[in-house]
Parts: structure tokens; sequence; C-alpha cells
């Protein structure tokens, strides 16, 4: 089963204060095995060989102090610990006492200058200090200023703001940006940071930046989980989060908040969030692609959250959108605001991007949301927003899944699910792991785009997929163009490919599958693939060309698109019967 990530934490504080995984486990009621595999892939070990030899005594004596009934074992191992601790402190005051006594004894004689060398006249060799960053200076600091482009330095000149809120386009380097900002802040004022993002996967984005940032400029090497910096105004501790981590409020710090337009709690979130950063010296920053307009993070954005039933509030005027495109603006609540869309960097000079190839790849409405700032409304959508949030997880903390490993989940089933590429559409490949019993949910374990690639490539991608997991059925669209798929992949797998010819049944069909899964809270992917919420969000209700009955269309402003990641979905899970093992809770009906 997966575990919570406050569980996964609790476990590790217990064991950097030396309890044992044992007693780890019997505490928390783990599996023992579970206690040993986070040990191991979290390099908790690592982190607690950091603690000199005096110190995890002590930490243990107190750990062992706290039990209120001690075992024999634990008697005898206090009784053990304080022994071993006296030991080491006369042996410590003796060394003291003859270092000092030679020291004096070199001065006496004239050796002042060599006193403590070694007899061979060799200095002895000093060991390196881990993320050392003290030798810095603001010259070094300022070839990070040197490589941003004129947006971001919007951002770093607007850094002592209490509050900065940024809609942005995606891909355009705002979370590496952020990465820069925290990491040269901390090295000139030793200020300790966290970030919260909608994963551990996606907070580990920052760390992955932040080291590489560092290698690249500097030519030094990070590590460890958080990053522990020794800078020239002593200990700057870099913290990265998922939403889940009920832990971070325990920590103060500069906040900076990653893609919060995605997260499901995130009133939950703004309570941590202001926890953190109490203090007035420290600044929080929140940034997003937006979601919908049905997000509760959405009145936050506006102001509409601050302005509430109070009229003078409510009165006030806050800057337009466009307003905000320009350079940002101090809003009256106190926030200063941004918005960059895509067309917003191209101008100011970032170069990464082909616009005219963005646009094309994208249909209109997805272009709208990812790249120009603009909220989608799930008012009249068939899945809410509320409903599709509850899917977005961290399946980081899904401990029987190997991620990045040859096969990842082992020779335990997968689905398949598979949605061609049309004129301005990408092709979605999914693989699905399927739940054990109807009361659990199903796991989306990967998804793969393919854009313009020929049918017999996209269906040798199938098949390599089949070769990573243990795959008990595909299901291919083969209306049209995907037909070429399915027939290469039927060559290939025929006992297990199921091909859709769709036709209003059909799709209807799809469609009552996925409003039964999600009404009962049986479908999880990783809060990473924000662009799955978006297709669920586009699907809506339409009535038929022939005008005589409904159907469920994608909406999208051209015919030849659909959502690509919702029916790719679909067509793995409908190797499960419809409404199976549980009575059907949707409302939806067609008639």
């Amino acid at each position: 089963m997966a575990h919570s990530e406050e569980l996964r934490h609790a476990a590790r504080r217990l064991f950097l204060i030396h309890r044992t995984p044992d007693e780890i486990a019997n505490e928390l009621q783990l599996a023992r095995s579970t206690v040993y595999a986070w040990i191991s892939r979290y390099n908790w070990a690592e982190q607690l060989s950091e603690f000199g030899l005096m110190e995890s005594i002590e930490r243990r004596v107190q750990c062992l102090l706290l039990v209120d009934d001690k075992t024999p074992a634990q008697l005898k191992e206090l009784d053990l610990l304080m022994e071993r601790h006296v030991k080491l402190m006369v042996s410590r005051a003796r060394s003291e006492a003859s270092t000092q006594a030679a020291a004096a004894k070199q001065l006496d004689s004239g050796g002042a200058d060599t006193a403590g060398a070694p007899r061979s006249g060799r200095r002895k060799k000093e060991k390196p200090v881990k993320n050392d960053v003290s030798k810095l200076t603001e010259e070094d600091l300022a070839k990070w200023l040197d490589m941003l482009y004129p947006f971001q330095r919007v951002m770093h000149d607007n850094i002592h703001q209490r509050i900065r809120n940024t809609l942005k386009s995606r891909q355009i380097g705002w979370t590496y940006y952020c990465s820069g900002e925290a990491l040269c802040r901390a090295i000139s004022d030793g200020a300790d940071h966290i970030f919260l993002s909608a994963s551990r996967a996606q907070a580990e984005v920052f760390r992955s930046y932040i080291i590489k940032i560092a290698q690249q400029l500097w030519d030094i090497e990070l590590s460890g989980n958080p990053l522990v910096l020794h800078t020239a105004k002593g200990k700057a501790t870099l913290r990265f989060l998922g939403t889940n981590a009920n832990t971070a409020q325990s920590y103060s710090g500069h906040l900076y908040v990653d893609e919060y337009f995605w997260m499901r709690d995130f009133a939950k979130i703004k309570t941590v969030s202001s926890a953190i950063a109490t203090h007035k010296r420290w600044t929080l920053t929140y940034f997003s692609t937006p979601s919908s307009e049905e997000h509760p993070a959405y009145g936050f954005w506006t102001g509409d959250e601050w302005k509430g039933t109070d009229s003078k509030r409510q009165a006030t005027p806050f800057p337009k959108f466009d307003e905000l495109r320009d350079g940002g603006r101090l809003c009256p609540d106190g926030q200063w605001r941004l918005v960059v869309t895509m067309e917003d960097a191209v101008a100011m000079g970032f170069d990464l991007v082909d616009i005219d190839q963005l646009r094309d790849e994208r249909s209109d409405h997805e272009w709208q949301n990812l790249f120009c700032c603009k909220f989608v409304s799930s008012a009249d959508a068939i899945f809410p927003l509320n409903k599709v949030m509850r899917c977005m997880t961290d399946a980081g903390l899904w401990t029987d899944v190997e991620w990045g490993a040859a096969n990842p989940y082992a020779m335990r089933p997968v689905w398949l699910g598979y949605d061609p590429s049309r004129t301005t559409d990408p092709a979605s490949l999914v693989a699905i792991a399927p739940a054990d019993d109807f009361k659990q949910p199903h796991r989306l374990l990967e998804r793969v785009r393919l854009k313009g690639m020929s049918a017999r490539y996209q269906a040798e991608q199938i098949i390599k997929m089949c070769g990573k997991y243990n795959v008990t059925h595909i299901g291919i669209d083969r209306t049209g163009i995907g037909h070429d798929v399915y027939d290469l992949v039927y060559e290939k797998f025929p006992g297990i490919t199921q091909g859709f010819h769709y036709s209003v049944e059909t799709k209807n069909t799809l469609v009552q599958k996925m409003l039964d899964v999600l009404d009962n809270k049986r479908l999880l992917w990783d809060a990473d693939y924000k662009d799955i919420a978006l297709s669920f969000l586009a699907i809506r209700r339409v009535v038929t060309r022939s005008g005589n009955g409904m159907t469920f269309a994608a909406n999208r402003t051209k015919e030849t698109g659909h959502a690509d990641d919702f029916f790719a979905i679909a067509h793995a899970l409908a190797k499960e019967p419809l409404n199976c093992g549980s009575e059907r809770k949707s409302t939806w009906n067609l008639y």
C-alpha cells in the first residue's frame, strides 16, 4: 500500500534522533521492510552520518531518556552509552590539554611558526567542508544575474517584496530562475529556504537546478537532501517538500510555492505558508500556470479573498490583467503580482522556443491556458475540478513502484491505453497499474507523448512499453489514422489488444466508465502531469450532429483535436467492466 508523506517524515524524524528501525516500525505501525526501504531510498543514513560520534551518542541517550517504561535491553544500552560518553569526554579533554602543552612548549623554544606542524614539515591536509560556498564573492554571484532574461530580472528587482505572486506560461524557466535566486540569496545572507510543490518529485526539480547552477557557474559540487550550505554567514538549509509535508510547519525561511493552482488543498498550503514565513524578514513567492476559475486559489490570485464582504475593500480597484503583464504591480492587499505569457517572454528575448511551432502543436484551448495564462471554467464540464484534483497525488510515495528501473512495476499486470496523433494533437500513450480490488484506485505509472511520427514508429513505442511492463491489456482507438497502429500492435499481441471504432455509443460508454471511476475516487496520477487534468476539464456534453441525441466531446476549436490523455486513459480502463464492484453513483445519463 502507498504510505502518506507525513508518515514517512515522521519515520525520518525518529531515525535522525537515533531510534532503531524496529522501534520506528513498532511506534508507527509499519512493516520493518518499509522502514529499511525508506532509509536506503532517501539516504537517511547519509544524513545521520553528518553528526559526530559525540552528538550521535547524546541524541540516542536523549531518545532513551524519553522512554517511560524502558526494557532491560534499553537500560543496558543506556548504561553503555553513558559509559562511552564519559570516556570520550575524558579522552577529548586529555587531547586538548596535550595540544595546548605542546603549543606552549613550542612557543617557549621560539618555534611559533611551526607549532603543531608534523615533524616531516608537511602541513596536515584539511578535510574539505561539504557544500562550502563561503568563498564566493558578489562578483561570483553576479554571474547568475548576467544569465537572466529581462522578464526574470523584473522578478529579481522585486525580491524585497513580502509576497510575490506570479501567473506564468509553461516552459519559460521560472522554476530555474527561482532556484538560482534562492541559491544566491542563501549564499549572500545565510538564510534558510523552503520549497513546496504539488509533488515531492516536482520539488526535487528545484534541487536539481540548484546543483546544476552551482556546478556550471562556480564548479562547486553540492549534495545532500536537504541541501546544507556552508556560507560566510553560517549554515543555510534548503528544504524541498511536497504539499503533504505537515512537518513543513516546523521550518522557517524564505518560501517558494510552485504550481499552487494545481494543488488540491490550497487552503491548507496557505496556512502552512503563513507559519513558515511568520517573521517579517521572510518572503513568500507563489507562482503557477493557471488551472480553473473554480480552484480555491483563484480568489487568492484575483484579490477577492482579501476583499471578502468588506464593502470598502470590495470597492478598491485592482490592476487589470494587461497591467500585470507590464512589469507587475504592488496591489492593495500587499501582494506584488506579475503575469508573464509566452508571448511576453519571447518579446523580451526568450529564444529557447519557436512560438509558432508551439501554437501549431496545441489546440487553441490548451494554448490559451498553458501559454497565455488564461483560466478555464469547469462550470459546465462533465468532470468538475474538485473531482479531477482528487486524482492528483505524489506518485513518489508509491513504495511498490521502483522508479527508474528497467521493470518499474515488476511482473504485476499493467494496462496500456493509446490515443493516436491527429493534425494538431500529439499521440498519448499511458501505462496504468490496475487496482487490486474495486475499493482501490487505478494508478497512472507513465504517460508518453508522441508527436508527428509514423504509424510504425508509434506502434513500436507501444511494443517497447510492453517490454517494460507486464502488459495484459492494450486499448487503441482504431478510428481513421489509428487503424494502422492498431493493426501493427494486434499482429504482435493479438490476445490482449482491443480496438475502439468510435461511434456515439462507443464514446458514451468510455466517458460513462470514466465518470464512474472518478465518482468512486478510483484514479490517481502524479501531480506533475497537470495537462492530464486539463484534458479531463475539456470534456463537455454536446448534441449529436443529427440533433437527435447527446454525446461527449472535447472543448476544442478544431474538429480534428480531442482530449488525448483523457481518451488514452479511458481506453486503458475499458478493460474493467462498467460499474463493477459498486453501485453506480454518477448522476449523468444520456437519453
